[in-house]
Protein backbone atom coordinates (compact mmCIF):
# COMPACT_ATOMS: atom_id res chain seq x y z
CA UNK A 1 0.00 0.00 0.00
CA UNK A 2 1.52 3.27 -1.28
CA UNK A 3 1.24 6.79 0.67
CA UNK A 4 -1.17 9.04 -0.46
CA UNK A 5 -2.02 6.86 -4.14
CA UNK A 6 -5.63 5.48 -5.63
CA UNK A 7 -5.55 2.94 -8.08
CA UNK A 8 -5.21 4.56 -11.31
CA UNK A 9 -7.60 6.23 -13.10
CA UNK A 10 -8.23 5.14 -16.98
CA UNK A 11 -9.58 8.15 -18.30
CA UNK A 12 -8.64 7.03 -22.35
CA UNK A 13 -12.37 6.45 -22.96
CA UNK A 14 -14.45 9.49 -23.18
CA UNK A 15 -17.22 9.39 -26.08
CA UNK A 16 -19.19 11.82 -24.20
CA UNK A 17 -16.86 14.59 -24.57
CA UNK A 18 -17.95 14.96 -20.54
CA UNK A 19 -16.97 12.43 -18.16
CA UNK A 20 -14.73 9.58 -19.26
CA UNK A 21 -16.20 5.63 -19.05
CA UNK A 22 -15.32 4.42 -15.50
CA UNK A 23 -12.80 1.62 -15.30
CA UNK A 24 -13.36 -0.21 -12.43
CA UNK A 25 -10.70 -2.88 -12.37
CA UNK A 26 -8.26 -2.47 -9.07
CA UNK A 27 -10.52 -0.02 -7.45
CA UNK A 28 -12.26 -2.66 -5.23
CA UNK A 29 -11.27 -3.61 -1.76
CA UNK A 30 -8.38 -1.58 -1.82
CA UNK A 31 -6.73 -0.28 1.12
CA UNK A 32 -6.10 3.28 0.57
CA UNK A 33 -3.09 4.82 3.26
CA UNK A 34 -3.22 9.12 3.42
CA UNK A 35 -0.81 10.90 4.76
CA UNK A 36 -1.97 14.79 4.76
CA UNK A 37 -3.01 14.25 1.34
CA UNK A 38 -4.19 17.37 -0.37
CA UNK A 39 -7.26 18.01 -1.17
CA UNK A 40 -9.48 20.95 -2.61
CA UNK A 41 -12.56 21.44 -0.19
CA UNK A 42 -15.95 22.41 -1.80
CA UNK A 43 -19.18 22.30 -0.78
CA UNK A 44 -22.58 22.35 -2.27
CA UNK A 45 -26.29 22.92 -1.82
CA UNK A 46 -28.80 20.40 -1.30
CA UNK A 47 -32.55 20.01 -0.89
CA UNK A 48 -33.45 16.65 0.84
CA UNK A 49 -29.80 15.21 -0.18
CA UNK A 50 -30.38 15.84 -4.28
CA UNK A 51 -27.37 18.22 -5.15
CA UNK A 52 -28.59 21.80 -6.17
CA UNK A 53 -25.86 23.47 -7.50
CA UNK A 54 -23.14 20.53 -8.15
CA UNK A 55 -22.11 21.71 -11.54
CA UNK A 56 -21.36 24.84 -10.77
CA UNK A 57 -18.99 23.80 -7.85
CA UNK A 58 -17.03 21.42 -9.27
CA UNK A 59 -16.91 23.19 -12.61
CA UNK A 60 -15.32 26.01 -10.75
CA UNK A 61 -13.32 23.89 -8.94
CA UNK A 62 -11.87 21.91 -11.86
CA UNK A 63 -10.99 25.16 -14.06
CA UNK A 64 -9.22 26.29 -10.78
CA UNK A 65 -6.87 23.16 -10.44
CA UNK A 66 -6.41 23.07 -14.44
CA UNK A 67 -5.03 26.84 -14.12
CA UNK A 68 -2.41 25.79 -11.70
CA UNK A 69 -1.91 22.20 -13.09
CA UNK A 70 -2.38 20.73 -9.96
CA UNK A 71 -4.39 17.68 -11.05
CA UNK A 72 -2.90 14.45 -11.42
CA UNK A 73 -5.24 12.57 -14.22
CA UNK A 74 -3.96 9.20 -12.80
CA UNK A 75 -5.03 9.63 -9.71
CA UNK A 76 -8.19 11.56 -10.26
CA UNK A 77 -10.33 11.18 -7.61
CA UNK A 78 -12.83 13.47 -6.00
CA UNK A 79 -14.58 12.29 -2.12
CA UNK A 80 -18.09 13.09 -1.59
CA UNK A 81 -20.12 13.18 1.47
CA UNK A 82 -23.65 14.55 2.58
CA UNK A 83 -23.01 16.73 6.03
CA UNK A 84 -26.70 17.09 5.73
CA UNK A 85 -29.73 16.74 4.22
CA UNK A 86 -28.74 20.52 2.66
CA UNK A 87 -24.93 20.57 2.74
CA UNK A 88 -22.64 18.35 0.59
CA UNK A 89 -18.65 18.31 0.69
CA UNK A 90 -16.47 17.47 -1.73
CA UNK A 91 -12.61 16.67 -1.31
CA UNK A 92 -10.84 16.83 -4.88
CA UNK A 93 -7.31 15.51 -4.97
CA UNK A 94 -4.47 18.35 -5.69
CA UNK A 95 -1.09 17.50 -6.58
CA UNK A 96 -0.35 21.33 -4.85
CA UNK A 97 -2.66 24.01 -3.47
CA UNK A 98 -5.03 25.39 -5.64
CA UNK A 99 -5.35 29.42 -4.94
CA UNK A 100 -9.12 30.80 -4.90
CA UNK A 101 -9.95 27.11 -3.03
CA UNK A 102 -10.41 26.00 0.50
CA UNK A 103 -7.68 23.41 0.86
CA UNK A 104 -8.10 20.25 3.06
CA UNK A 105 -5.43 17.65 4.07
CA UNK A 106 -6.42 13.79 4.64
CA UNK A 107 -4.70 11.65 6.56
CA UNK A 108 -5.92 7.71 7.91
CA UNK A 109 -6.34 4.18 6.43
CA UNK A 110 -9.25 3.96 4.34
CA UNK A 111 -10.94 0.63 2.16
CA UNK A 112 -12.65 1.02 -0.91
CA UNK A 113 -15.82 -0.53 -2.64
CA UNK A 114 -17.20 -0.44 -6.21
CA UNK A 115 -20.87 -0.08 -6.76
CA UNK A 116 -22.89 0.49 -9.91
CA UNK A 117 -26.59 1.48 -9.65
CA UNK A 118 -28.78 4.52 -9.36
CA UNK A 119 -27.56 7.18 -6.75
CA UNK A 120 -31.09 6.05 -4.59
CA UNK A 121 -28.86 3.12 -3.53
CA UNK A 122 -26.25 5.44 -1.73
CA UNK A 123 -28.26 5.26 1.35
CA UNK A 124 -27.88 1.34 1.05
CA UNK A 125 -24.02 1.41 -0.39
CA UNK A 126 -23.75 3.39 3.28
CA UNK A 127 -24.24 0.56 5.29
CA UNK A 128 -22.75 -1.77 2.99
CA UNK A 129 -19.63 -0.17 3.43
CA UNK A 130 -19.49 0.59 7.46
CA UNK A 131 -19.73 -3.57 7.36
CA UNK A 132 -16.98 -3.63 4.62
CA UNK A 133 -14.75 -1.60 7.65
CA UNK A 134 -15.62 -4.41 9.93
CA UNK A 135 -14.09 -7.23 7.89
CA UNK A 136 -10.70 -5.42 7.90
CA UNK A 137 -11.12 -5.47 11.49
CA UNK A 138 -11.47 -2.07 12.09
CA UNK A 139 -14.35 0.21 13.36
CA UNK A 140 -16.31 2.86 10.64
CA UNK A 141 -15.21 5.89 10.14
CA UNK A 142 -16.32 8.21 8.00
CA UNK A 143 -18.35 6.91 4.69
CA UNK A 144 -17.29 9.12 1.11
CA UNK A 145 -18.29 8.27 -1.93
CA UNK A 146 -16.32 8.71 -5.77
CA UNK A 147 -19.19 9.51 -8.12
CA UNK A 148 -17.31 8.80 -11.13
CA UNK A 149 -19.49 9.77 -13.64
CA UNK A 150 -22.46 12.82 -13.93
CA UNK A 151 -25.85 11.62 -14.21
CA UNK A 152 -25.85 12.35 -17.93
CA UNK A 153 -22.65 10.08 -18.76
CA UNK A 154 -23.62 7.42 -16.51
CA UNK A 155 -27.14 7.37 -18.56
CA UNK A 156 -25.07 7.68 -21.98
CA UNK A 157 -22.83 4.86 -21.09
CA UNK A 158 -25.61 2.55 -19.55
CA UNK A 159 -23.24 2.28 -15.63
CA UNK A 160 -23.27 4.39 -13.21
CA UNK A 161 -20.02 3.55 -11.08
CA UNK A 162 -19.50 4.51 -7.94
CA UNK A 163 -16.98 3.49 -5.75
CA UNK A 164 -17.38 3.71 -1.72
CA UNK A 165 -14.68 4.83 0.81
CA UNK A 166 -14.55 4.07 4.46
CA UNK A 167 -12.30 5.72 7.16
CA UNK A 168 -10.56 2.51 9.08
CA UNK A 169 -10.88 3.66 13.36
CA UNK A 170 -8.94 1.58 15.32
CA UNK A 171 -11.21 -1.03 17.07
CA UNK A 172 -11.76 -0.06 20.75
CA UNK A 173 -10.47 -2.70 23.04
CA UNK A 174 -13.14 -5.12 24.99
Amino acid sequence: MQTNQTPSYDGSVNTTGCCAKFNPAGWDGQRLHFDHKRFVRATTRSLAHLPLNMGSVFGRVQQHVAAVDAEDKAQMFVMSRDLSAFTGEHLFAVTKDVPGEEMAEVSGDFVTKTFDGPYGQVRNWHGTMQAAAREAGSEPGEVWFFYTTCPKCAKAYGHNPVVGVVELAPATAR
